[in-house]
C-alpha cells in the first residue's frame, strides 16, 4: 500500500539531475523491437544487393575447395594453400554484410537513447536476486506490456507470411516444373519477396513499441514534489545553509571593518541611527569609507572610534548621504568632496586648537550636501505641507 501511494505521488516530470543520473546507471530508452527491426531489415537489404557477389564467391571456393588434380594429390600443402585462399575469400566476400549489421547494430540505439557506457551497468545488483522482486516483476505492466508485444508480434509476423505464401503458392507450386537452375533463382526471388514483406509487417510494432518505450522510460523516472523540492536545495542549497552562509560573511565583513576604524581621520554620525568612518591622505585621490552603520553596528562604530581616540562629528546629512551612496572600500563621490573638505578642515584646526590653543574653530554646520544624496532632505521635499 505504502509503495502504491508513493507511485501515486509521484506526478512530478523528472528533472534534468534526474535524468542524467539515469543514464550514469546505465539506464537508458531501448526499443528492441527497434533494433530487430533495423537490423533484420538491413541484413536483409544488404543481401539482397551482395547477395549475387556472395553467391558466386562461395560457388568458386566450394568449386576450388573439392577440385583435385595430380599437383595437390602429390604435394598435400598445395590443398592446404587452396583451403586457406577459399575461407580468406569467403570472409572478404561476407564483409560488406557482417560490417553492415555491425553498424547498423551500433547505430540504432541513437534513435531514441543514444551511445551510453557506464560501468555501473557491470556492478553486480543483488536486489535482482530477490525473488519476491522477480514476482513482482512478472505482473507488472512492463511484463504485462512485453506479453502483449509477443502475442502482437507473433499474430503479425505469422498473419503476413501466411498470406504472403498464400498469395505465392501457385508461383511455389509451378517450381516444380521448372529447370533446377531457374527453378532455384526462382525460389530465391520468392524468398526475398516474402522476407522483405514480412520484415516490413515489423514497422507496425515498432511503431508501437517506441512511444511506449519512452512514456514507461520517463513514467519510471518521475518524482514527487518533495524529491523536486530536496534535489533544488542540493543543488542550489539550503536557504538555511545560504542565510547561514550570509551571516557568516556579513560577521567578517563587519570584523574587518571593524579593525579598520583606527585607520580613519574622523567618524560622522547621524548622531545615533547611522555612522560612517573615512580616511584620507595626500596619496589619496578623494577620502574613502572604511565603515559604516546603523543603530546597534553604528553604537559599536562610535564607542571604537572613541576607544582609539577618531574625531567623531555629529552631521547628519553628510552621515546619511554617505551610508546609503558609498559602499565599504570606495571613494565618495564627487558631489560630496566640498562636505568632506570642510568636515578635514575643521578636525585639523581642531587638533590643532587643542594642542596649541588659541581660537577655537567653528563648527560646520551648514555642510555642502546635495539633497538629492540624502533621504531625508528628499523625502522633506515630497512631503506637502500641513494647513
Amino acid at each position: 500500500m505504502a509503495e502504491d501511494s508513493d507511485k501515486e505521488d509521484r506526478t512530478e516530470a523528472p528533472s534534468g539531475r534526474k535524468l542524467e543520473q539515469a543514464r550514469e546507471e546505465g539506464n537508458v530508452p531501448r526499443s528492441r523491437e527497434l533494433s530487430t527491426f533495423a537490423v533484420t531489415m538491413g541484413g536483409l537489404v544488404l543481401l539482397m544487393s551482395t547477395g549475387g557477389g556472395v553467391y558466386n564467391t562461395l560457388a568458386e571456393g566450394m568449386k576450388a575447395w573439392f577440385t583435385f588434380d595430380q599437383e595437390s594429390l602429390r604435394d598435400p600443402s598445395v590443398m592446404l594453400e587452396r583451403m586457406r585462399q577459399t575461407v580468406q575469400d569467403n570472409l572478404l566476400s561476407l564483409a560488406p554484410l557482417l560490417g553492415g549489421l555491425v553498424l547498423i547494430a551500433a547505430l540504432t540505439p541513437l534513435l531514441i537513447g543514444g551511445w551510453n557506457f557506464t560501468s555501473k551497468a557491470f556492478s553486480p545488483n543483488f536486489g535482482k536476486m530477490n525473488p519476491f522482486s522477480g514476482i513482482k516483476r512478472l505482473f507488472s505492466v512492463s511484463a504485462a506490456a512485453e506479453g502483449l508485444k509477443a502475442i502482437v508480434k507473433s499474430g503479425l509476423i505469422g498473419g503476413v507470411a501466411t498470406l504472403v505464401i498464400w498469395n505465392e503458392r501457385m508461383e511455389l507450386m509451378g517450381l516444380v516444373s521448372m529447370p533446377l537452375e531457374a527453378g532455384l533463382f526462382k525460389l530465391v526471388s520468392l524468398m526475398e519477396h516474402t522476407f522483405l514483406l514480412v520484415t516490413g509487417g515489423m514497422l507496425l510494432l515498432v511503431l508501437m513499441d517506441v512511444p511506449f518505450q519512452l512514456w514507461q522510460y520517463t513514467k519510471n523516472l518521475r518524482m514527487t514534489k518533495e524529491e523536486l523540492k530536496q534535489e533544488y536545495k542540493q543543488q542550489e542549497g539550503s536557504p538555511e545553509v545560504k542565510g547561514r552562509i550570509r551571516q557568516l560573511q556579513r560577521e567578517a565583513a563587519r570584523r574587518r571593518m571593524m579593525q579598520e576604524i583606527p585607520n580613519a581621520n574622523v567618524i560622522v554620525t547621524n548622531p545615533t541611527h547611522y555612522a560612517v568612518a573615512f580616511r584620507y591622505d595626500e596619496a589619496m585621490a578623494a577620502p574613502v569609507l572604511i565603515a559604516k552603520g546603523s543603530l546597534k553596528v553604528a553604537e559599536r562604530i562610535i564607542a571604537s572610534g572613541k576607544e582609539h581616540r577618531i574625531a567623531i562629528m555629529r552631521a547628519p546629512s553628510f552621515a546619511r548621504a554617505l551610508y546609503f551612496n558609498v559602499e565599504l572600500g570606495d571613494q565618495i563621490p564627487s558631489q560630496l568632496y566640498t562636505a568632506a573638505a570642510q568636515v578635514l578642515a575643521y578636525i585639523h584646526q581642531l587638533k590643532h586648537f587643542e594642542q596649541h590653543g588659541g581660537m577655537a574653530p567653528a563648527f560646520p554646520d551648514q555642510l555642502d550636501v546635495p539633497a538629492e544624496l540624502d533621504p531625508e532632505s528628499k523625502r522633506q521635499q515630497h512631503t506637502p505641507p500641513k494647513t
